[in-house]
């Protein structure tokens, strides 16, 4: 029998779970699997992409709608499925989310044409949107308040310890099975998580949360951030003069401008622009879309030219940035502690200078190079940049908000993490010069993957200095960025920030769940 429904806003209600107790345990282990699905996912599917476009034929706009796709309805919706869950209940939606997911990925690993690959992405990714928000959510509804920071700290540390074996076993997958099982392997898992969630998870809503769901604005956004991404693309691939590539443009700016006129004017929005108000709020949101972009534009090329121009492996490639992984797990907590007492300026500010140096030395990467003399070091100094960014980051831009808007704050900066990770897909082998089906050739793909690399690394380099000028920083005694809130160590994996608040007990692993108006906090 499931566990009786709890309304909840501030953990009320029933005492809830006892840290350690079987049923807690159960509890962890659902929402560590859950949010587990999207992001290890979302981290291999980079590895796959080379034997992917081989299999399928595909050109170069096909492996970036196989990637863009999915981000495109995640980024849209998951502000709306943290909206869903608090109304209609987070387990609920959960379960409906990693369901979603199971099915989606049973698609993506029978397709038989690109097309169909990408089309069943973004069927996943509206499931992504469905389960992200609520492992976090859960943890802080079930647990009773005193377990809680325990109870996310082991979530932490197992999703940090699933993030960092995501490439090795993507890449083992691809090398030895084929890519397909790179979404296959979601559906024993998917299976398990719904069992172990009806079973034990307790239910939760928020008592309080809109009553209306803003659907008008999240299908603005849907729709214009993909005729955007759709004109980038076949920009790249047709000329800017091709039938339909202008009118897409236009057709996706103007949504997006229609967008930010609703949300507006809306009664209850999907996104109260009221947030933006702090200039600190708006200003870390712009160091947060510089910094993610380029990180995907990294992410997108770096693998490609390791598999394509260097003759590495799927197994190697997915496991270049492993010291990356192994960096946010040991620093994050440690820089956001130091960001308390120091403000997150300075990190800020030379985090991404450092990681833009290391992309810099990425971009001299070609046949001859090699993993422990060349990758090995610049990633090694890649992961201190990042490090050094997103704890001080993810901390400053929930020190901006009220603390009634935590949860939508960082709701927010996951999206906009994710928005320019999907602008970055689209756009930077256009700016490259990359099309067809040339990232399959190492002397084709060689230039346009510098040229890209450059243009992350002056990205990373422009968010460095926006967060110079922008970021302001507490007094020496480390009093908070407002009055309201303090900074907090935070952890936030490669694939974005995390997306609630965290205790001082752990570090955070990936941008698992909480998106939503309210979140329980």
């Amino acid at each position: 029998m499931a566990p009786p429904v709890r309304d909840t806003t501030q953990g009320a209600g029933s005492p809830g779970l006892v840290f350690g107790e079987p049923r807690a345990r159960w509890v962890l282990l659902a929402t560590v699997l859950g949010s587990g699905l999207a992001f290890i996912d979302a981290t291999v599917v980079n590895v796959a992409l080379p034997r992917i476009g081989r299999s399928l034929d595909s050109g170069m706009s096909g492996l970036q709608w196989t990637i863009n796709a999915y981000t495109l309805t995640l980024a849209s919706l998951i502000l709306l499925g943290g909206s869903l869950g608090d109304r209609f209940g987070r387990r609920r939606l959960f379960v409906v989310g990693v369901a979603w997911f199971a099915v989606a990925s049973l698609a993506c690993g029978v397709a038989t044409n690109v097309e169909m690959l990408v089309l069943a992405r973004a069927v996943q990714g509206i499931g992504g949107a469905l389960l992200t928000p609520g492992s976090l959510a859960i943890l802080q509804s079930s647990f009773r308040p005193e377990d809680r920071a325990r109870a996310i700290g082991a979530w932490s540390g197992l999703g940090g310890i699933a993030g960092a074996a995501g490439p090795f076993v993507g890449g083992w997958l691809v090398q030895n099975v084929g890519w397909r099982w790179v979404f296959l392997i979601n559906l024993p898992l998917a299976i398990a998580v719904i069992l172990v969630a009806v079973r034990y998870v307790p239910e939760s809503r928020d008592p309080h949360a809109a009553r209306s769901i803003d659907i008008p604005g999240a299908l603005l956004g849907a729709v214009g951030l993909g005729a955007l991404t759709f004109g980038l693309i076949a920009w790249q691939e047709a000329g800017i003069r091709s039938v339909g590539v202008l009118p897409c443009l236009v057709l996706g700016t103007s949504l997006l401008i229609g967008f930010v006129v609703r949300e507006r004017m809306a009664r209850e929005p999907m996104l109260p622009l009221e947030i933006f108000s702090s200039q600190l709020f708006s200003a870390t949101n712009a160091v947060t879309f510089a910094v993610y972009g380029a990180l995907s534009g990294v992410l997108l090329f770096l693998v490609l030219a390791l598999q394509v121009v260097a003759g590495f492996s799927p197994l190697a490639a997915g496991s270049a940035l492993l010291p990356v992984t192994v960096l946010l797990l040991l620093l994050s907590a440690r820089v956001g502690a130091l960001a308390t007492r120091i403000g997150p300026r300075l990190p800020m500010a030379l985090g991404p200078v450092l990681a833009g140096v290391a992309v810099l030395l990425m971009a001299r990467f070609d046949a001859d190079t090699s993993y422990l003399r060349d990758v090995m070091p610049v990633a090694t100094l890649f992961g201190l940049g990042l490090a050094l960014t997103v704890a001080p980051l993810t901390s400053t831009v929930l020190a901006a908000a009220p603390d009634r808007h935590a949860g939508l704050a960082s709701g927010v900066n996951n999206a906009v993490a994710r928005v320019a990770g999907l602008l970055a897909v689209a756009a930077l082998p256009l700016i490259a010069g990359l099309d067809g089906e040339a990232y399959a050739d190492a002397d084709q793909l060689l230039g346009p993957y510098r040229t890209a690399m450059l243009a992350c690394a002056a990205l990373l380099i422009a968010g460095g200095a926006l967060a110079l000028a922008t970021v302001r920083s507490p007094d020496p005694l480390g009093s908070p960025l407002t009055d309201e809130v303090p900074l907090h160590p935070h952890h936030c994996a490669v694939g974005g920030p995390p997306m609630e608040r965290c205790p001082h007990d752990g570090p955070l692993a990936d941008a698992a769940p909480g998106a939503g108006r309210s979140r329980g906090d």
